[in-house]
Formats: structure tokens, C-alpha cells, sequence
């Protein structure tokens, strides 16, 4: 290789090593913001499945107690994604997002209460509309404990909450690119509804059969 064409090489890779390690910098640093928002949102997911437990037990405190710490590791974990918000979009992010939202959402409906909005909550508007999507799931859990503890009537107020929730979702026809994913859920909500409005609709007559057969003995 002739003089000539070792400058030339030269001059094409000037400076090559030094933007490469300046990538690298950035690289490291953004491994290191991902790592620790990895770790935070593994313990917001299991937390919130404990606000969910304590819910289902009946423990309304205990929820809002764990609620809470869900919100300090949800906030801390976006507080360390501030500078890195090429992470902040989806992924493992968005799915401890939502499962704050639907923790959040079953403290509300199972309690009679309103559903904190997205701006409450701190997060994105898809991110809600999914962590809504799933407390469905949830709602027909709860439906079905009070069947087995013989208060269907009190289940018809969770089965109505679980058809608004649907009817909510649904009305949001856009790409998954823009909802993540929202019409998989929105059709996974209706299979639940229509399962647990017939689980209701079994239980409520054989409620008012039994009713009527103790009216009866007791004329008898």
C-alpha cells in the first residue's frame, strides 16, 4: 500500500476511536440507568400483586399501606429514567406501569370508589387504558368469591364496574403501535365478561330458588 493510500485511510478513520468511545460512555451509563429501572420495576409488579392479595383478602388498609409503596418505587423508577427517556417508552417500564394502575384501579372499584385518572397516577394515557383493561380479570375474581360466599347480589355491582371498564377500553380503535396492545386486551375483557355474567346470572337464580323453597316450607 502505497503512502498515498495509508493517508487516505488514515483521513477516513480520523477520529473513529474517539467517537466510539464516546459511545461506549454513553452506552455504559444508559446500561447502568437500565439496570437499575429493571430492578425497580420487578419490585413495583410484585408489590402491586401484594395490593391485589391484600384486596381480595378483604385487607383495605394493607392495600393502601402496600399502594403507597408501590407509588414511591414507581415514581423512583421514573425519576431514573429522566434522563434516558429512549427507556421510558414500553417494555418492562410500561408493564410495571400498568400493573400499578391496575392495583390502584381494584383498591378503587372494589372499594366504591373513583378511578384515579392517568394524570394521578402519573403515567401515560395507553399505559392506563391497559392497567385498566386488566382489572377485568380481577373484578370477575372477586365476583366469583362472593357467589361462593352466597352474596350474588353484591357481585352484580362488580359485574356492572367490569362492563364499564369494557366498554371504556373498547371505544379505542387506534393502532397497537399507539395503545400497546390495548385491543388484545379489550377482547380478552369480553370472553371474561360474558363467562362471568353467566357464573352471575347461575347463581342469582339458584339464589332466588332457594329463596323460594324456604318461603314455601315455611307456609307448609
Amino acid at each position: 500500500m502505497g503512502t498515498e493510500n495509508v493517508l487516505e485511510v488514515a483521513t477516513i478513520l480520523s477520529g473513529v476511536e474517539e467517537t466510539a468511545s464516546r459511545i461506549r460512555r454513553e452506552f455504559e451509563e444508559l446500561h447502568g440507568i437500565r439496570e437499575k429501572a429493571y430492578k425497580l420495576s420487578r419490585e413495583i409488579v410484585m408489590s402491586s400483586s401484594i395490593v391485589i392479595k391484600h384486596m381480595h383478602r378483604d385487607d383495605v388498609e394493607e392495600a393502601r399501606q402496600q399502594l403507597a409503596e408501590t407509588v414511591a418505587l414507581v415514581r423512583e423508577m421514573q425519576e431514573a429514567l429522566v434522563n434516558a427517556p429512549r427507556l421510558a417508552g414500553g417494555g418492562f417500564v410500561g408493564d410495571a406501569e400498568k400493573e400499578y394502575v391496575e392495583a390502584a384501579a381494584v383498591i378503587a372499584c372494589m372499594s366504591g370508589e373513583v378511578i384515579p385518572t392517568e394524570e394521578e397516577l402519573g403515567v401515560s394515557g395507553a399505559v392506563w387504558l391497559n392497567g385498566l383493561s386488566e382489572v377485568v380479570g380481577e373484578l370477575r375474581r372477586h365476583v366469583l368469591d362472593l357467589i361462593r360466599e352466597g352474596q350474588p347480589e353484591r357481585a352484580e355491582e362488580s359485574l356492572d364496574a367490569m362492563e364499564d371498564i369494557y366498554h371504556t377500553i373498547m371505544s379505542f380503535d387506534y393502532p397497537d403501535a399507539i395503545t400497546l396492545g390495548l385491543r388484545r386486551r379489550s377482547d380478552a375483557a369480553r370472553g371474561i365478561i360474558e363467562r362471568t355474567r353467566g357464573d352471575l346470572t347461575n347463581a342469582l337464580r339458584q339464589a332466588s330458588l332457594e329463596k323460594r323453597l324456604v318461603e314455601l316450607e315455611q307456609r307448609l
